[in-house]
């Protein structure tokens, strides 16, 4: 198992959630896929969603976006019921950024375009714009591709890419669906290394991350959920994840 983070036990801390799901259920064609789904998202955390395929991780991100309501149960946010919000009115109130799996940026433009696009809707203040689009490319040692169109990025880079156009807002809450699909294990380490860098520089944002990767997941979260048969059936810190029985039987198996 890789090395976990020395800094991730934060239980003498007071924990601010920022977001909850409460009594969240959700069927599609009478096919149940979440029951009765409760959880907080705390302020300055690296959360982990683990689980099969069809487990209902992403669709609790769609739930927490706006993508897609509930059948029962509330989505709250900063104090409020947003249950009924919109995504766009999420993503502006709340500061809701999101890393999809796949896509997320426009494939015939280049990196700096992409970035300068999402920052003309979210960003009104062009000098404001211009310093934040600066700073994250050279945050993220863009810098000489920052002129090459997305489609000829790598998938590191573009990888990359997409996380800064979730930051361009300063959010509150970063979600990131499958973040380390389909990468090599240089690149994998250099996103961990990231995320755990946005940690420390923004400690009251919260980060969630969907991943089907173990390992790779368990080494950077402070707190991670495992999904199955629509419930959430183990949660806690990778540690405790790890000796949980119901954890060991029914996702990560006898030989973890």
């Amino acid at each position: 198992m890789a090395l976990i983070k020395k800094f991730r036990i934060k239980e003498f801390k007071n924990k601010r959630p920022v977001a909850k799901l409460e009594k969240i259920s959700l069927s599609f064609s009478k096919r149940q896929i979440l029951d009765n789904i409760n959880f907080n998202l705390n302020s300055g955390e690296i959360v982990g969603l683990l689980g099969p395929n069809g487990a209902g991780k992403s669709t609790i991100f769609n739930i927490l976006m706006g993508l897609i309501k509930p059948d029962f149960g509330k989505v709250i946010i900063e104090n409020t019921n947003a249950t009924n919000y919109p995504i766009y009115l999420r993503a502006r109130k709340f500061k809701i950024g999101y890393v999809p799996q796949y896509g997320g940026y426009f494939n015939d433009l280049s990196l700096l375009d992409n970035l300068k696009a999402i920052g003309e809707i979210i960003i009104k203040n062009d000098r404001e714009r211009q310093s934040r689009i600066h700073d994250l490319i050279s945050k993220f040692a863009l810098d000489n591709v920052q002129e090459v169109k997305a489609k000829f990025l790598s998938g590191g880079q573009r990888r990359k890419l997409v996380i800064c156009m979730a930051l361009l807002g300063d959010p509150k809450i970063l979600l990131c669906d499958e973040i380390f699909a389909a990468l090599d294990v240089l690149t994998i380490h250099m996103l961990k290394e990231i995320l755990v860098n946005l940690q420390k520089e923004k400690p009251n944002m919260c980060i969630v991350i969907c991943e089907h990767q173990a390992r790779e997941l368990l080494s950077i979260v402070d707190r991670a959920l495992i999904l199955s048969n629509c419930k959430i059936i183990a949660e806690g810190s990778p540690n405790k994840l790890i000796k949980d029985e119901n954890a060991k039987t029914q996702y990560f198996g006898d030989f973890f």
